[in-house]
């Protein structure tokens, strides 16, 4: 994938076994999970730019995610 993902994030993204061809990711800062997608994407790229969406959210000031 072309983005970067920050430091100290990682997203993870995997097929779903049903609906068969769909992806979901999860996001873990410092390994921990953050994260899930709660709906599959159709494609792995959809799911990575869905991540990355989630990901800037959690950076941002006041978010409970970009606590450290």
């Amino acid at each position: 994938m072309a983005n970067k993902v920050p430091h100290p994030y990682s997203i993870e993204v995997s097929p779903l076994p049903k609906p068969e061809g769909h992806f979901q990711w999860a996001i873990r800062r410092s390994g921990k999970l953050i994260e899930r997608s709660d709906r599959p994407h159709r494609s792995e790229a959809k799911a990575f730019e869905s991540a990355m969406e989630a990901v800037e959210r959690a950076m941002k000031p006041g978010a409970d995610g970009g606590r450290r």
